[in-house]
């Protein structure tokens, strides 16, 4: 599988790269951004797996910028981590209030970060694991490894249950066929790209009923490969 990927934002570029240095060390693939603006566009245009967020930037804080992807539903649910200097209770409980998965304290030990990281992703992973997915009619259930529409259980195999369960965890964004053989059957596993496009087919195939066609929900991306959007019609 591709390595996870975060995002670092700080206006301090030592603090960022003493951060990076580490992360790029235990095998995370690093962003970095110095400002709230340019932090959103790489979260919109790249969409990171998990945020290192600090508090205190000029023009627009952490906390501002934190409240801007809570209230977005492309962006609600992205993990962050704030970082602050700001070690009264009164500020933690702030942040975590706004919507903050987790709250380190300046200055930090490499070794507590990358502890705080490791349990955000595992309750992040068991949550994906157990929680039903639904958009508008379409609704996938990883318990019990049951798709439905319109409450019709739907006969698909588990490739395509795979294939789904990612694109319905990723959604509005466009991934190549590399991208998809990595995410759902693994880097290590040799499967030529035009596989993709087989079970693309079957997954729009089965997504199919009589009353409804959820297959239009995952589009072909020109020169690219495919996305799962919500403006597609499952009608």
């Amino acid at each position: 599988m591709t390595a996870t990927t975060i995002l670092i934002v700080d206006d301090e570029a030592a603090i960022r790269e003493m951060i990076r240095v580490g992360l790029e060390l235990a095998g995370y693939e690093c962003l970095e951004a110095s400002n709230a603006q340019d932090a959103h566009g790489i979260i919109v245009d790249q969409r990171p797996d998990l945020v290192l967020l600090d508090w205190m930037m000029p023009v627009t804080s952490g906390l501002e910028l934190l409240r801007r992807l809570r209230r977005d539903d492309v962006t609600r649910d992205l993990l962050v981590i704030m970082l602050t200097a700001k070690d009264d209770e009164d500020n933690r409980v702030q942040g975590l209030d706004v919507g903050a998965d987790d709250y380190i304290t300046k200055p930090f030990s490499s070794r507590e970060l990358m502890a705080r990281i490791k349990a955000i992703m595992r309750r992040s992973t068991s949550r994906e694991l157990e929680e039903s997915i639904e958009v508008g009619g379409l609704k996938l259930d990883p318990a019990s490894h049951r798709v439905f529409v319109d409450a019709q259980p739907l006969d698909m195999g588990p490739t395509e249950f795979k294939l789904l369960k990612f694109f319905m965890t990723h959604q509005e964004r466009a991934y190549s066929r590399g991208q998809l053989l990595d995410q759902v059957w693994g880097s290590n596993v040799y499967v030529e790209e035009r596989t993709v496009d087989v079970h693309i087919r079957r997954l729009r195939k089965a997504l199919q009923t009589e009353l409804r066609d959820c297959g239009l929900l995952i589009q072909t991306v020109r020169g690219t490969g495919y996305r799962f959007s919500t403006t597609g019609v499952c009608a």
